[in-house]
């Protein structure tokens, strides 16, 4: 078995060790990997802060869960499980209060690296509460920016809809299932879509169900995955309120819509209104809002991956003598036909997290356009 393999496989297990992630986070950083924080044994195990029944469960997993995500994991390409301890993992919500120590993804995982706007409020909105969210989400996609939510009934599922309609729209949903399951089950096609035109994702491996307590859970993700999160609808006691709070709680700017104040659905947004959530009408307006937090997102990746800010990727990309031997080599592997992560990965030998970074800043500067996860040179 390679390194590779002994990674994925001690990531696998440390995942499905369940409890706190805090000291499994621990675990890893404290070893580096997974295969070494695996040959660790009990003894380090227990260093790190791991509880009784997480030593037992990293030692000898339950066989029925191990081999439903092994299986889940070899079925397709796009099955990804990105841990702490991996370049890939996204640095949103890697600075977000109780990150997940892994996150199971069907789709794009580069989708997690690109400036995300988190879309959320009532499973049961008004016709014109749908319509915003349609219009809102809408606006974002058309702008490259990510759609996030939780592919819940009502405002989620509209927001994601509407993303994936636009041209060169995207979006993520996270779920509080496993990454294979839709919640509520009528949802399982717009799952698929997403899946194979976006991202879904997930801290729960496959195989597990809904859970009351998983919920509030999946919301701290996609607030963390989020520069901003916006609120369209939600009564006084909303789930959509917990995900605002939750953004709040990492840093993240508010958005809410107000409504009509005979409205039940839109006492949620005034009290976040009231609180210093921002108020917002059209998509425009939280575009505009949010310009410094995309442009700074574009800043800190390239700081990230160690990239000169004052060399622009137009510099990098003319045919003889660009300054950038990466980007050189990115733009050389992208042709006027889409082309996938995957396909970018295997030609330039480059990470998804630095090609990611890369595309989205020359996608920012117009040198590349996107269409559901495929790149290509514009124009």
């Amino acid at each position: 078995m390679s390194r590779h393999e002994d990674d994925s496989e001690a990531l696998l297990r440390l995942t499905l060790a369940g409890g706190g992630s805090a000291a499994r986070r621990r675990l890893l950083e404290r070893h580096g990997s997974p295969g070494a924080a695996f040959a660790a044994g009990p003894r380090g195990w227990r260093a790190a802060g791991l509880d009784d029944g997480q030593v037992s469960a990293f030692a000898a997993p339950a066989a029925a869960g191990l081999a439903i995500a092994r299986e889940w994991l070899a079925a397709s390409p796009r099955h990804h499980l990105i841990g702490w301890d991996s370049g890939d993992y996204p640095p949103l919500l890697r600075h977000c209060p109780h990150p997940p120590l892994a996150l199971f993804v069907d789709g794009d995982p580069a989708l997690l690296w690109r400036p995300s706007v988190a879309v959320v409020g009532s499973r049961s909105p008004t016709a014109g509460g749908r319509d915003n969210a349609a219009a809102f989400a809408a606006a974002l996609a058309r702008a490259g920016v990510v759609v996030a939510s939780g592919m819940a009934a009502g405002i989620d599922a509209a927001a994601h809809e509407s993303a994936l309609g636009q041209v060169e729209g995207t979006t993520v949903a996270v779920l509080g299932t496993g990454p294979e399951q839709a919640y509520p089950r009528r949802h399982a096609p717009l799952r698929d879509r997403i899946a194979a035109h976006g991202a879904v994702v997930s801290e729960h491996p496959p195989g597990t169900g809904a859970h009351p307590s998983h919920f509030p859970r999946r919301n701290r993700i996609i607030a963390g995955l989020s520069l901003a999160t916006l609120v369209i609808e939600a009564a006084e006691r909303s789930g959509a309120l917990i995900t605002a709070r939750q953004a709040a709680d990492s840093g993240r700017d508010v958005f809410a819509v107000p409504g009509s104040i005979h409205n039940p659905l839109a006492r949620g947004c005034h009290r976040l209104i009231r609180d210093g959530a921002g108020l917002v009408e059209r998509g425009d307006e939280l575009l505009d809002a949010l310009a410094p937090q995309l442009a700074g997102t574009v800043r800190t990746l390239r700081e990230q991956l160690g990239e000169p800010e004052q060399t622009p990727p137009e510099r990098s990309l003319s045919a003889g003598g660009g300054r950038d031997p990466d980007y050189q080599k990115l733009w050389r592997a992208l042709g006027h036909d889409p082309t996938g992560m995957d396909q970018l990965v295997d030609r330039t030998g480059l990470t998804t997290a630095a090609l990611s970074s890369m595309l989205l800043a020359m996608e920012l500067d117009g040198r590349v356009s996107v269409e559901h996860g495929r790149y290509c040179r514009k124009g």
